[in-house]
């Protein structure tokens, strides 16, 4: 299958092949990666991408996934509706 059509981050379109573009130019590093291509930083906050990313990573690099520096996702780490914040604060 072609790596441009398989996506690893809908949030942010983030394609395998992007993956391994910035693999190849010599990112080795998730955090590196986020940053190039804002992958993790979307709405999913890296829940529904980061493992994925993580294992094309650790395969690209010839090493287990939990050698692999995954981020730390940060809150919000389960989606909330507006109305649940408006009820968190008062209804104001």
């Amino acid at each position: 299958m072609d790596d441009s059509k398989i996506i690893l981050c809908r949030c942010e379109n983030v394609t395998r092949a992007d993956i391994l573009k910035l693999l190849e130019s010599g990112m080795d590093s998730m955090q590196e990666i986020k940053k190039a291509c804002r992958c993790t930083m979307g709405p999913c906050q890296g829940r529904t991408c980061k493992e994925l990313v993580a294992r094309e990573v650790a395969a690209y690099l010839h090493k287990p996934v939990e050698e692999v520096d995954i981020p730390v996702s940060r809150i919000p780490i389960k989606p909330i509706t507006l109305g649940q914040i408006d009820e968190f604060n008062g209804g104001v």
